[in-house]
């Protein structure tokens, strides 16, 4: 099993933003097999991002840790994206 080290979120739930603690991150947009392409997005400077395939907002939060995210059940795991 491969591990990755840049955090991976989705977007299940259909929520309008996600609290994450990560500047750098993927998007998966929903959990496998209803992904979308996994892209890499990268806030630089900015707080928030929006993802170009989902829509999603994801906002930084930096309180949490970087695989985390409010909601939780955003987050997704490590054996789920291997």
């Amino acid at each position: 099993m491969a591990e990755h080290v840049v955090p991976h979120f989705h977007n299940d739930p259909g929520v309008p933003v996600i609290e994450i603690g990560a500047h750098e991150f993927m998007c998966v947009g929903a959990t496998p097999p209803y992904d979308h392409p996994h892209v890499f997005l990268d806030m630089g400077d900015a707080n928030e991002i929006i993802c170009p395939y989902c829509s999603t907002l994801y906002r930084l939060d930096p309180s949490l840790n970087s695989h985390a995210a409010k909601p939780p059940e955003c987050e997704l795991p490590l054996t789920a994206a291997a």
